[in-house]
């Protein structure tokens, strides 16, 4: 009798197992290895029969850490990566409880980067010089104009270790410009060259009238250019010699072009 109970007792457990696996869940963590680990909090199953997790993945190859106990490590030492290789990692568990990651920011590209240098050359295009990058992110390139930083374009960063040069072909205003480069991580906490300047021979942009309806017309070339409503909101920015404002309501409005800002009005 006593056999036949432990007999029980043994499918029981076995049908609550098979039954957790069939009802599964699974948490799926994509990025890049950074040459860190990854640290797993594992609860008891909600029937209280083993743990939660009873399968690790790395890029599809099953994963031979020990997931049988209340807290366990995803070691990514004999998986044969490189730093900046992709990493999908799928973690398996019953669907009656559910596991936690401590730190999946592990697999998020951080910006590291020296920079040593940044110039702008005679050509007009802005150079910077970076080593001990740890992840691939791109570089936003930003121009001093209008008392402000703004955006002029990106670069894709190369994630690696070693020194690494970049350019980007500027579009100076007259007189004094700076130019910089930053990267934002999943902190997002931006992370910044040098400050590059370079002084401009282009004569300077200029309007022949403060009222306009159509278009606005630049003289002197093409510029960047924003238009600001009365309450300070940005309602067009574009680039060239004409600004289309057919769209935009009679009144008074601030134009940002060149190196300045003129308070215009549109009829």
């Amino acid at each position: 009798m006593k056999i036949m109970k432990q007999i029980k007792l043994f499918a029981l457990i076995f049908l609550l197992s098979v039954c957790s696996v069939a009802n599964a869940g699974v948490i799926v963590l994509e990025g890049n290895y950074m040459g860190k680990n990854i640290f797993v909090k594992n609860p008891f199953g909600g029937a209280g029969v083993g743990f939660c997790v009873f399968e690790v993945t790395i890029n599809g190859k099953l994963s031979p850490d020990e997931v049988n106990q209340s807290a366990f490590e995803i070691d990514f030492a004999n998986q044969g990566l490189k730093i900046g290789d992709k990493v999908i990692v799928n973690i398996k568990h019953k669907d009656d409880c559910a596991p936690e990651v401590l730190n999946s920011e592990v697999l998020k590209p951080k910006s590291t980067f020296n920079n040593s240098k940044a110039t702008v050359n005679d050509d007009g295009v802005f150079g910077w010089t970076v080593d001990n990058e740890n992840g691939k992110l791109d570089y936003i390139v930003e121009q001093f104009r209008w008392n402000k930083w703004v955006k002029v374009g990106e670069v894709s960063g190369n994630g690696t270790p070693g020194v690494h040069n970049y350019d980007f072909k500027i579009t100076p205003h007259s007189g004094e410009n700076q130019f910089r480069a930053k990267q934002v991580d999943y902190t997002g906490k931006p992370r910044y060259t040098r400050t590059a300047k370079y002084t401009s021979s282009s004569p300077a942009i200029t309007l022949d009238d403060d009222k306009f309806k159509g278009s606005v017309e630049f003289k002197g070339g093409e510029t960047m250019y924003e238009i600001y409503d009365r309450f300070g909101t940005i309602v067009k920015r574009g680039f060239g010699r004409t600004a289309d404002i057919n769209t935009l309501e009679k009144g008074e409005y601030y134009i940002s072009f060149d190196n300045v800002t003129e308070k215009v009005q549109f009829k």
